[in-house]
C-alpha cells in the first residue's frame, strides 16, 4: 500500500511542488492539502493519512497547535514538521507537541522522500544529535520543580539498565554508539529502547530525548 500523505502549507505553490514530487513515487500518494492548521486537523480525521507534512508558520491555527490536535485525535497519523530554520522555537515546540521529527524546507527531494518513508515506518527523522542541539538551545522552556513530578513517576518505571540506555539516547548517541558505550549488543539496545517507549508511553526516539531532558537525566551542555 502506498504511503498516504497530507500536505499542509499556506503557500499553494509549495503544496503544488510537494505534490509533484510525491506523485512521481510509486510508494506514495498525496491524499489532500490544507492551508492552515484547523483544516489540517479536520482532514487528518477524515482522510487518515500515514504522514502529515506540516508547516508551522501559518495564519490562524499554526502547525504546532495542529500537531497537538492530530497527535491527540489521530494518533496513527504521524507528523513531519517543516521549518525554515534548523534551530528555531517552532521546531522545538513541534517536537514537544508530538511530531515525529522535523525537516528543513530547503531539503533535497530525496531527503524529503526518505524522511516521509522513515516517519511512515515509525521512525524519527531527526538525527539524535540535531535533536539534542535543539533541546540545548531551548532548554529554558523545559519544566522545572513540581512540574516534573509526573515525569519523575514515569521514570521510576524503568530498570537501571533502561535508565542508562535512555540517558545515552538523550545525549544524542545512536544505537551503535550506545552499544559500544554500555558494552551491549546493538539488538539488545533496540530491545531496551522499545521497552522504554512502551513503559513511558512515548511515540518514538525524539520524544524519548525530550523526556530525558525534561527529567534532567541529561542536562544542556
Amino acid at each position: 500500500m502506498p504511503i498516504r500523505v497530507l500536505l499542509v502549507d499556506d503557500e499553494p505553490l509549495l503544496r503544488m511542488a510537494f505534490t509533484m514530487v510525491l506523485d512521481a513515487q510509486a510508494d506514495m500518494e498525496p491524499v489532500g492539502e490544507a492551508g492552515d492548521g484547523a483544516e489540517a486537523a479536520r482532514l487528518t480525521r477524515e482522510l487518515r493519512p500515514d504522514v502529515v507534512l506540516m508547516d508551522v508558520r501559518m495564519p490562524g491555527t499554526d502547525g504546532i497547535e495542529a500537531t497537538e490536535r492530530i497527535v491527540a485525535e489521530s494518533p496513527r497519523s504521524r507528523v513531519l514538521i517543516l521549518t525554515t530554520f534548523d534551530l528555531d522555537e517552532y521546531a522545538f515546540a513541534g517536537l514537544r507537541a508530538g511530531a515525529s521529527g522535523f525537516l528543513l524546507k530547503n531539503a533535497l527531494p530525496q531527503e524529503l522522500l526518505a524522511a516521509i518513508r522513515s516517519v511512515a515506518a515509525g521512525d524519527a527523522v531527526v538525527a539524535p544529535r540535531v535533536t539534542r542541539l535543539l533541546l540545548e538551545n531551548f532548554a529554558h522552556q523545559l519544566p522545572s520543580g513540581t512540574d516534573r513530578a509526573g515525569l519523575d513517576d514515569r521514570l521510576g518505571r524503568l530498570t537501571a539498565r533502561e535508565r542508562e540506555v535512555l540517558t545515552e539516547v538523550g545525549r544524542g548517541l545512536s544505537n551503535t554508539e550506545i552499544a559500544a558505550v554500555l558494552h551491549l549488543a546493538e539488538a539488545t539496545v533496540k530491545t531496551h529502547l522499545n521497552r522504554i517507549l512502551v513503559k513511558l508511553e512515548l511515540r518514538d526516539r525524539v520524544q524519548a530525548v525530550v523526556f530525558a531532558y525534561e527529567t534532567r537525566l541529561v542536562r544542556p551542555a
